[in-house]
């Protein structure tokens, strides 16, 4: 993060879990899906996830999405497999909180819109990348209201954080403090028969083996 207590990018990976995209009816990807999500959109632990209210209509939608976080801890540029991960400073535990109709409807099919509302990045304390011995061997658990929604391995992820940190500075500066968020497993709301979303009075929680747990308790903004 930056001086001013944000990260200068937030590079986001669609699809990188295969259950995830199966569960929402995509194919598995051959290439890493790549978006972006507001810096501005970042909160910290216990803060809340608050749904305005253009997130509220034309139907309920606001889901979440557990993530491993990677920090680039310099700018880098054209970088190696084999040097990629001598770029990673420290890891994080992070919500890629997303308004589903304006993710695929509202936005004309583009996702950073839908992915960008205020609050809707939470993200954990950082954990020096020295302290974890194999950031793809690690555990990720969300619970909503204690209730567990998503169960998975980041070993799991079909894209490792070497190849997607290669193919994302190949022509790209990633500068100092750009935050990566490497995709979720399945579990999440959309998928769900039928769909469920969070409302006012929810609490999601993260876990990530070795980096803690992250909570955020939810809240709906009054209409204007």
């Amino acid at each position: 993060m930056s001086s001013s207590g944000r990260f200068p990018a937030i590079w986001c990976i669609g699809r990188n879990y295969a259950d995830h995209a199966a569960e929402l009816g995509n194919e598995r990807p051959e290439r890493p899906m790549v978006f972006m999500k507001n810096p501005a959109s970042v909160i910290g632990d216990g803060e809340s996830i608050v749904i305005p209210e253009v997130c509220r209509f034309p139907r309920p939608q606001v889901d979440w999405e557990a993530e491993l976080g990677v920090v680039v801890g310099r700018d880098v540029r054209d970088l190696g497999v084999e040097e990629a991960m001598d770029c990673v400073s420290h890891y994080r535990i992070a919500n890629d909180v997303t308004a589903r109709w304006w993710q695929k409807e509202g936005s004309g099919g583009q996702f950073c819109r839908g992915k960008s509302f205020d609050t809707f990045c939470p993200v954990g304390p950082a954990l020096p990348a020295s302290d974890v011995a194999d950031p793809h061997a690690l555990a990720i658990e969300t619970r909503l209201n204690g209730d567990v929604v998503q169960s998975s391995n980041t070993s799991a992820m079909l894209f490792t954080i070497a190849e997607l940190l290669v193919e994302l500075t190949r022509g790209t500066t990633l500068l100092e403090g750009t935050l990566l968020l490497t995709g979720t497993p399945a579990g999440v709301g959309a998928g769900m028969s039928p769909p469920r979303f969070l409302e006012a009075g929810d609490v999601v929680e993260i876990e990530i083996e070795g980096l803690g747990r992250l909570r955020n308790p939810v809240e709906s903004m009054p209409p204007a």
